[in-house]
């Protein structure tokens, strides 16, 4: 149960990450991006979720293990399940940089919202966050690869200090982060009650009117 627990927890705050670039995507701007805006939440939560059914299998496999070969499958689906999130986190990394990069460097052609969202010292600290949130799940992940590559009982997985160090307080910082830095207040773009008009400005749902919107021009 602590390895399952200690496996599935932070894949929902990788989970948050990922879905916060949607949002700022279609806030700043969906043609500065790669992809389309709805397909980050999709590919990239289905990559966590095939991460953590590999993780899964592999701790379930390798706790219940009446033998070594047994126990080095479920090691080994664990360490192929935590590269795969890796690799995915790397791949999402990639994909924001260079859409940040796109839409700060052409920033004179965004909406006016946009700019002005830009210039926003809430929002600033909001990226901030997101991106020391993600740097901590991504320590964390890779300090399990080489915690596991040793095998069950090795050196690293024995030393305590570099656990609470490497796993715990990497995923604490995310929490409090996230957290301290809600998008309800710093990112209200996220908002249910926001939503996107086909001329690229956000505008409030119109509750009353059954979800139509009347788009807020700056």
């Amino acid at each position: 149960m602590q390895i399952c627990c200690l496996i599935i927890a932070p894949a929902f705050f990788s989970a948050a990450v990922y879905l916060t670039l949607k949002h700022l995507v279609l806030t700043l701007g969906s043609q500065y991006s790669r992809l389309p805006a709805r397909w980050y939440t999709w590919i990239f939560i289905g990559c966590d979720l095939l991460s953590l059914v590999l993780q899964g299998a592999g701790g379930g496999t390798a706790a219940s293990a009446s033998s070594q070969s047994t126990q080095d499958i479920g090691s080994n689906l664990m360490i192929t399940g935590i590269v795969w999130q890796v690799f995915t986190l790397l791949v999402f990394a990639a994909l924001a940089a260079d859409f940040f990069f796109r839409a700060y460097r052409d920033g004179s052609n965004q909406t006016a919202l946009a700019m002005e969202i830009r210039r926003s010292s809430k929002f600033m600290l909001f990226l901030a966050a997101l991106v020391i949130a993600y740097v901590g799940i991504a320590i964390r992940c890779i300090y399990r690869i080489a915690e596991l590559a040793g095998g069950w009982g090795n050196e690293i997985m024995q030393n305590e200090a570099e656990f609470i160090v490497l796993e715990g307080v990497m995923i604490v910082i995310g929490v409090i982060t996230l957290t301290a830095c809600h998008p309800g207040y710093f990112f209200p773009q996220m908002s249910p009650n926001k939503q996107v008009a086909p001329n690229g400005i956000l505008g409030e749902k119109d509750l009353s009117e059954g979800g139509s919107s009347t788009p807020d021009r700056v």
